[in-house]
């Protein structure tokens, strides 16, 4: 099918541009080291200070904002399916407000060490997880509208919280603050653990994509056709959260990956959840680590905040292409 092989195209297209991507980022920077000797510091036959640079500074930070972008993309197509919504988001459910207040929390009494903060945040996101499904699950009458008014009332506490902690934060714990809230991965150790929740979440989501495709379509037509509707809401919303949650605690808040992505994504591919998803997974990956790139290369050696780049990349991208296509809307 024409179409089909389109799609195909577009993921081989986009596997190419995330290993680009990668490498500009492993390439760019204060000490620039060339194609050559990429190579060489990535198989460890060069002792040069650049070839270090690369496999312990840029290597783990480039892996994770990747490994950041694509579960923020995906968790993004997920929940718009979910509540079938096209505004909807991963931090529209209160995910990311909980982390924010667990890392924000942890750096105002005192924490010493990124681990620190980042298990704050995980254990922030998953207590705001189990509020807003515990509340909008409480009576057993569960619906998309009851869920997304649920998660955006803990949002909306989170924020307050938030803004309550930067308000009485002295000024020497301010500025990582900001920067946790906007985004931030020169702080990312090791990227194990995210590229392999990275992994599992696309293997887990895979086998249900013809599922997905009909629950997209409604719950009624997807119940008539065999789908348990029930089981299949809860599982892509504890997926997404779980992802949520493990890209911010990375990473800290970064904004519009999941929202524009996989509205790109659909433009292009269609809305088949085979093609669509790990199409999500390698477009917010390549998208996050070149506004990384660009975030610590632009104003250096002054870092900018990562989030703020993802959004001046993806707003005026969205908004042209949405004006060439008009029906993207739908």
């Amino acid at each position: 099918m024409p179409t089909r092989r389109r799609a195909l195209l577009i993921l081989a297209a986009l596997a190419v541009l995330a290993m680009a991507s990668l490498a500009l980022a492993l390439m760019l920077g204060s000490i620039r080291v060339e194609a050559g000797d990429l190579l060489s510091a990535l198989l460890g036959s060069s002792d040069s200070m650049a070839a270090e640079v690369v496999r312990s500074l840029r290597l783990p930070r480039a892996v994770a904002g990747f490994a950041c972008g694509g579960l923020l993309a995906i968790s993004g197509a997920l929940l718009q399916i979910l509540l079938r919504n096209p505004l909807a988001d991963p931090y529209v459910l209160g995910i990311s407000g909980g982390a924010s207040v667990g890392a924000l929390l942890a750096i105002l009494l005192g924490a010493a060490s990124a681990a620190g903060v980042s298990g704050a945040a995980f254990v922030g996101a998953l207590a705001a997880m189990f509020v807003v499904f515990g509340l909008a699950h409480g009576d057993g009458s569960w619906t998309q509208t009851r869920l997304l008014l649920t998660g955006v009332i803990v949002a909306a506490g989170c924020g307050a919280g938030v803004a309550l902690m930067l308000s009485v934060a002295p000024d020497q714990k301010l500025r990582n603050m900001l920067f946790w809230l906007m985004g931030d991965l020169s702080q990312a150790g090791s990227p194990g653990l995210i590229l392999v929740a990275l992994g599992a979440v696309i293997l887990l989501v895979l086998p249900f994509a013809r599922e997905l495709n009909l629950l997209a379509r409604g719950a009624d037509l997807a119940q008539t056709l065999g789908v348990e509707v029930g089981r299949l809401r809860l599982a892509v919303y504890v997926l997404a959260s779980l992802a949520t949650a493990a890209a911010v605690t990375q990473a800290g808040s970064i904004g519009f990956v999941g929202l524009i992505v996989p509205h790109l994504v659909r433009l292009a591919v269609g809305n088949d959840q085979r093609i669509l998803l790990p199409a999500s997974a390698l477009a917010g990956g390549s998208l996050l680590v070149i506004a990384d790139t660009l975030a610590r290369t632009v104003i250096a050696p002054q870092q900018l905040p990562v989030g703020v780049l993802t959004a001046l990349i993806g707003v005026p991208v969205f908004l042209f292409l949405l004006a060439r296509d008009p029906r993207g809307r739908r």
